[in-house]
């Protein structure tokens, strides 16, 4: 009989520390990160290595946070839909206290709008203390709706989500307005680490992030991004620490800087859409408290602090992972060697368990 209780194990290892300093936290702390792609832990360990190596580490900039949840009304024409929104925001105080009396930490700051047609998509925007936000913008954002379709006249239900959130999609908006935490981490690497720890030289690696992060997404497509794997830190991160995973969609939308000065490497990592959490859905299950106890995110703090540590962290860690695969891939070879001993050393070392 199928358990339907059951946990997916995934392997998880600890790797660092890294050194982070910045507007959140000032700290040395390992990092735990869940996955299946054994590499990725001695190439994160390999960046945080850099970071102990710089007296600041990696700073980490914490420049905005928010939640959204985008409702959709529908209305009797493009006018009528114009002035029902006009009439929402003049009534941002008063909705902001429909949204205190559904909930203790969220709080409403801005309101966008976007008409199609007959179509109302209203974009609110919370911030929801230490949580991530997702069900806490959704209970307000229904009372919300609830109080509006009383009280504006011409419109009508559509749906509670309009798809201009945009949860867990890869879009422009969130990129443009934010949607989570807005990190941006820096590290300064003298020239000697970059040739000694790294094995390349800043203008290598310079030279590859536009040629690859920038022109080659430009190429393909993509959309806000120009990084080599945001994705694989983040998942790793979010597997371990309880996230939401699904958020690593928007999550990796971020833009590498790197530039030379004089021999030394700048490398900066902007992540608009880092959505995480140290309460709520996930956070339960024992690993994930004992994970969210060693990185120091369960301390007591006012509310909000703690999943703001979390998220210069996370950012923090893919900054390691990033710099770390961008400077194996400016030498011909290293990183196919590295992924084929370090994937056989694993399977030597369970065969030998």
């Amino acid at each position: 009989m199928t358990d339907t209780h059951a946990i997916a194990g995934v392997p998880m290892r600890w790797v660092g520390p890294i050194r982070i300093s910045g507007n959140v936290a000032e700290t040395e702390t390992h990092v735990p990160l869940a996955t299946y792609e054994s590499p990725l832990w001695p190439s994160v360990g390999r960046g945080a290595k850099i970071s102990r190596l710089v007296d600041k580490g990696i700073v980490a900039t914490l420049v905005d946070e928010r939640m959204t949840r985008s409702v959709l009304v529908e209305a009797t024409d493009a006018q009528t839909a114009y002035n029902a929104a006009q009439a929402i925001h003049a009534s941002i105080d008063e909705l902001r206290e429909v949204v205190r009396g559904c909930s203790r930490f969220a709080q409403l700051i801005n309101i966008r709008h976007e008409i199609n047609a007959n179509l109302l998509f209203v974009r609110f925007e919370f911030t929801t203390g230490d949580a991530s936000g997702h069900n806490m913008a959704t209970l307000a954002s229904d009372a919300l709706l609830s109080h509006l379709l009383k009280t504006i006249p011409g419109i009508s239900y559509a749906s509670i989500s309009g798809n201009y959130c945009t949860d867990k999609k890869a879009t422009a908006i969130n990129g443009i307005l934010g949607r989570g935490k807005n990190v941006v981490t820096e590290l300064l690497v003298p020239r000697e680490i970059v040739e000694n720890v790294l094995h390349t030289t800043a203008a290598k690696i310079v030279e590859l992030n536009i040629r690859k992060n920038l022109l080659g997404t430009l190429l393909a497509g993509g959309i806000r991004s120009a990084n080599a794997h945001f994705a694989n830190m983040l998942l790793g991160f979010y597997l371990a620490t309880g996230q939401d995973a699904a958020n690593i969609v928007e999550g990796s939308q971020g833009v590498v800087m790197a530039e030379d000065r004089d021999g030394d490497l700048y490398f900066a990592c902007t992540l608009p859409n880092l959505i995480v959490g140290s309460v709520g859905n996930g956070k339960g299950l024992g690993f994930v408290e004992t994970n969210l106890t060693r990185l120091g995110c369960r301390a007591e703090r006012e509310p909000g602090e703690n999943a703001r540590r979390l998220a210069v962290i996370a950012a923090a860690t893919v900054l390691c992972g990033e710099l770390s695969l961008l400077a194996a891939q400016t030498n011909p070879g290293e990183l196919m060697r590295a992924h084929v001993q370090l994937e056989r050393d694993n399977k030597t070392a369970k065969v030998g368990a």
